[in-house]
């Protein structure tokens, strides 16, 4: 059994003004939504010998109950919110990070409060100083308040399970993480790698701050974690939210599902 578990938020479609709408697959008419991307959103738990590990944390949206829904999937799964030790963080685009912070009743506390914030420098103060709709500075201004952030620059290690590196592509400083836990190599390649097609396809993204890079890493992804039997984690895929390379007849790999 794979300790990883995807804490799926729904599917969405989201257009230049940057809002995430709902999107239901088997009601809702894409064409009714022109210029929009759809996507799904799985930010990811992994059980790891030093704690739970959390990769990204979603859009920040509430159950009925008035609960984040992200605490509500940890829950269902059998842990508490303080069971997370460390939030990787690939990048700081507001789908990332609506769940970092718990905001109730005029209140920002930090929704995991056991958790290191792991954030590399760049990312952390181009989103401060940007004024765009892809971030929600104010829950930056919890988080650094918290005692919670670690500031990493470029590539190192967090623990001997966990190790980063900058991949920019996505955004300037946007970084992926190798997770090394319970005999499994996990990665997560957050919106560098969010979705299993574009593994197989030569797709630059206008979306990117530089899709030549983005499209560069996947390929160089590929072509050594397939081989060594990388689990990837895809944040917005919709066929799939992990994959597991499996060796074909003819000598390439496709994707499987590791928990199947």
């Amino acid at each position: 059994m794979i300790q990883a578990y995807s804490l799926f938020e729904g599917s969405f479609s989201v257009d230049a003004s940057k809002k995430f709408v709902p999107f239901d697959p088997e009601k809702d008419d894409p064409k009714s939504r022109p210029a929009s991307l759809f996507v799904h959103v799985h930010p990811f738990l992994i059980e790891s010998s030093n704690g739970l590990i959390l990769c990204d944390a979603g859009l920040g949206f509430r159950t009925d109950e008035d609960e984040l829904l992200i605490h509500q999937n940890i829950r269902k799964l059998g842990f508490e919110p303080e069971d997370v030790k460390y939030v990787l963080m690939s990048h700081l685009h507001k789908d990332h990070t609506g769940g970092l912070v718990d905001f109730k009743d005029g209140v920002g506390r930090v929704a995991f409060p056991e958790a290191e914030y792991i954030i590399q420098r760049g990312e952390w103060e181009n989103a401060y100083s940007t004024e765009s709709a892809s971030y929600r500075t104010e829950v930056f201004d919890v988080i650094q308040r918290s005692g919670n952030l670690t500031l990493v620059e470029g590539e190192g290690i967090v623990n001997n399970e966990i190790s980063f590196e900058i991949n920019g592509g996505h955004t300037e400083y946007h970084q992926a993480f190798h997770i090394e836990t319970g005999g499994e190599h996990f990665f997560f390649g957050g919106d560098v790698l969010p979705e299993p097609e574009e593994l197989f396809k030569n797709f630059i993204a206008k979306y990117d701050f530089d899709g030549r890079a983005s499209r560069d890493k996947r390929k160089e992804y590929w072509e050594q974690g397939a081989p060594e039997g990388w689990i990837y984690l895809f944040y917005h895929g919709k066929s799939l939210a992990m994959g597991l390379p499996k060796l074909k007849d003819d000598g390439t790999y496709m994707l499987v599902d590791p928990n199947k």
